[in-house]
């Protein structure tokens, strides 16, 4: 008998991973969501100082990171000879901890976002969660519509993130654990709107509040711009916070 294959969109994806979370930003113990990219191994070094200016630029969702070389076992993750595998945290880790508070959220879609100045304008191009397989971040960042060194040097560009929103009611519960993530680097929040108002010129159903992050995807699309090689997996799994390091370390 043949057996039958269903597919899994985006958004069920990142359900899955989003109840998979246990991370605790209080306790600092617990798995978080990872994206997994595969480098070659001379370009480590170029990489991670990417990957730094990019956690110092503010355009991660965190400085940790898991550097992984052949032999290395971590979920299963497999480095080719004359590879490097580097792991990083996926934003689907703030959703998941918003979630494990009693918090919900709907991911509408993923996108670029217009910086101008330093200030985010709008979303450009994007991409729905509920009618993709693949992660629109992903899709977007290898079509090289990107300009995240732009905005690195000059605060104007575009750069990936994605749109979820929120119950209104939860607005203060929203506050306090994103206060309680930055107090463990997990900062990739772009900007929260407000109830019943248009965030980055999306329009948001009633009684509910947008919440736009910032793209795990970043640095490797730096690394792109710059012309370097680089295979990616985003939203790859689910790891011990504990397995990750702060990227300074690696320097």
């Amino acid at each position: 008998m043949q057996k039958k294959y269903c597919i899994q969109f985006a958004s069920a994806k990142i359900e899955d991973l989003m109840f998979r979370t246990t991370f605790d930003p209080v306790t600092r113990e617990g798995e978080v969501v990872v994206n997994l990219s595969i480098i070659d191994k001379e370009d480590l070094d170029d990489v991670l100082g990417i990957f730094k200016m990019a956690a110092n630029s503010g355009l991660t969702v965190s400085p940790y990171i898991r550097v992984l070389h052949e032999g290395d076992d971590v979920e299963g993750i497999s480095v080719g000879p004359g590879e490097v595998g580097l792991i990083t945290m996926c934003s689907i880790t703030i959703d998941g901890i918003l979630l494990k508070k009693g918090v919900f959220v709907k991911h509408r879609f993923g996108g670029l976002a217009e910086i101008k100045d330093g200030t985010p304008l709008r979303f450009t191009n994007v991409l729905a969660y509920h009618s993709t397989t693949i992660d629109p971040l992903e899709v977007l960042m290898f079509q090289e519509i990107t300009s995240v060194i732009e905005v690195l040097k000059t605060g104007s560009g575009k750069i990936l993130a994605n749109l979820r929103e929120a119950p209104m009611a939860a607005r203060d519960d929203i506050d306090r654990i994103l206060s309680d993530m930055a107090d463990v680097d997990i900062t990739g929040i772009l900007e929260v709107g407000e109830p019943n108002v248009h965030i980055l010129n999306v329009p948001m159903e009633r009684d509910r509040l947008g919440i736009v992050a910032i793209g795990g995807t970043n640095p490797m699309a730096i690394v792109q711009e710059y012309g370097i090689g680089i295979r990616v997996r985003t939203m790859f799994n689910v790891v011990d916070f504990k397995e990750l390091y702060h990227i300074s370390e690696y320097m």
